[in-house]
């Protein structure tokens, strides 16, 4: 796979909202091939008509690598559940024990919770100050985070099993599978070509 079908298939995998651009893939890669996460194997297409003289790279996930991924699925605080890691910590529950996704869904719950009561408080002090489309605005933020809270609530319920509060049409995350043979790119992504 090329760092285009790389990027391609990791914005596919976090959604619309993260956007990866090639300038934050590459530098990401060079660092985790400092740190030892990943390996660069040079690859030669045999038999293939050479389309340029660069010849490809795969990178492949070192032990180390994969030790790191699994410390970072385990830590629960709230970088865990901040705007900026949640969708990514989120893509890889299915790598990550229950106890922890319970906890970082609460923690995104209860902090988007204070974050509600915080902006309907500002809403209701400065609703005659601004006009309709800035009100509009507002409501609209307001409405985004009372559905994730819903969401999250649904999330929550069907972690734990409990179908009574409720209907939820959500069912739990699927239990971390084996390990695949395919060789994977730091963060479980199978190794790719550049």
């Amino acid at each position: 796979m090329h760092g285009y079908e790389l990027r391609k298939r990791l914005n596919l995998m976090l959604g619309w909202g993260r956007v990866l651009s090639y300038g934050s893939l590459y530098p990401a890669l060079k660092k985790m091939l400092r740190a030892n996460l990943i390996t660069e194997v040079t690859a030669s297409a045999a038999g293939a008509t050479p389309v340029s003289r660069r010849p490809r790279i795969t990178y492949e996930v070192t032990e180390l690598g994969n030790e790191h991924f699994q410390r970072l699925m385990s830590e629960v605080g709230p970088t865990a559940w901040e705007d900026d890691n949640f969708d990514i910590r989120f893509a890889f529950f299915s790598s990550t024990d229950m106890e922890i996704r319970l906890r970082v869904l609460e923690g995104r719950r209860s902090r988007l919770q204070e974050r509600l009561a915080r902006v309907q408080g500002e809403l209701e002090r400065t609703q005659a100050e601004v006009n309709r489309y800035a009100a509009e605005l507002q409501r609209h933020g307001v409405e985004s985070v009372e559905r994730e809270v819903r969401w999250l609530s649904d999330l929550i319920r069907a972690e734990r099993g409990d179908g009574s509060q409720g209907s939820s049409s959500v069912t739990p995350p699927a239990a971390p599978t084996a390990p695949s043979t395919t060789p994977r790119a730091a963060g479980g992504v199978p190794a790719t070509n550049d």
